[in-house]
C-alpha cells in the first residue's frame, strides 16, 4: 500500500494504466490529489475524508468514505474493511467512476456500466449479504436522478418513492403469505436500473476533482 515512487513510463505506472484505465497524465494528477488527502503521508485513513469539506453535508457521506475501504471494490474478490489504503486502491477506487472511453466498444461499455452499478450496490449493501433493502434502492434511485440537472430535488425523491413502491409491489405481490421478503439481488438491481445512463453520471466533485474529465 506504499505510495507511489515511480515517474510516468515506468513500471509501476504502466500496472496501475492497465489496471484502471487511466493515462499516465491522469494518474499523476491523481497520486497529487492523494498527497494532499493524506497530507503526504503513504496512506489515506476516514479520517482524511471527513475533513473534506463537500462531504459534510452528503446524506450518504458514510457511505461514501466507507467505498473506499471496501476490498469489495478493489477488484481482487476480497471481503470484509482495511482501516487503511495506499494509492494504488485510491486509484482503482477512483477507477469506478471514470467514464467509458469515447472509443470504447457496446461490450466494454456495459462492461464499465456494470462495474459502477457493482459499486452502487456495494456501497448501500453494507453488511455484505448480497441484497439490499427497499429503502436503499429508493436512496440509489434518488442519488441517480439528482445528478440531472433537469430535475428538482423534491421531483427526483418524488420518482424514487414511485420506484420503490414499484418494486415494493411487484416483488411482494408473488409471495406467498409466509414467505419473508429477503432484499433485493444484484442481478435484480441490474434489471430495475436498466434504464438509467449511469455511465457519465457516476462521478466525485468532493475531491476537488471533476471526474468526468478523466475519459481518454
Amino acid at each position: 500500500m506504499g505510495a507511489l515512487q515511480s515517474l510516468p513510463g515506468q513500471p509501476e505506472y504502466v500496472d496501475l494504466a492497465e489496471k484502471t484505465g487511466f493515462s499516465y497524465e491522469q494518474i499523476g494528477v491523481l497520486h497529487k490529489r492523494f498527497k494532499q488527502l493524506s497530507h503526504n503521508q503513504e496512506t489515506l485513513l476516514r479520517e482524511h475524508f471527513r475533513k473534506i469539506p463537500d462531504l459534510e453535508c452528503n446524506p450518504i457521506r458514510s457511505q461514501i468514505i466507507e467505498a473506499f475501504f471496501d476490498r469489495r471494490n478493489f477488484r481482487k474478490n476480497g471481503e470484509g474493511t482495511v482501516e487503511e489504503i495506499g494509492f494504488e486502491e485510491f486509484l482503482v477506487i477512483m477507477s469506478h467512476f471514470r467514464p467509458p472511453s469515447l472509443h470504447s466498444t457496446e461490450e466494454q461499455r456495459e462492461s464499465v456500466r456494470r462495474d459502477k452499478l457493482r459499486f452502487l450496490f456495494n456501497m448501500h449493501d453494507t453488511d455484505n449479504d448480497g441484497t439490499i433493502t427497499l429503502e436503499e434502492y429508493r436512496h440509489v434511485v434518488e442519488e441517480l436522478l439528482s445528478l440531472s440537472e433537469t430535475l428538482e430535488k423534491d421531483t427526483a425523491k418524488s420518482i424514487a418513492d414511485a420506484a420503490m413502491l414499484e418494486v415494493a409491489s411487484i416483488s411482494m405481490g408473488h409471495m406467498e403469505p409466509d414467505e419473508f421478503y429477503e432484499g433485493i439481488t444484484f442481478e435484480h438491481f441490474l434489471k430495475l436500473l436498466n434504464g438509467f445512463e449511469i455511465e457519465s453520471r457516476m462521478n466525485v466533485r468532493f475531491l476537488y476533482m471533476d471526474t468526468t474529465t478523466l475519459c481518454k
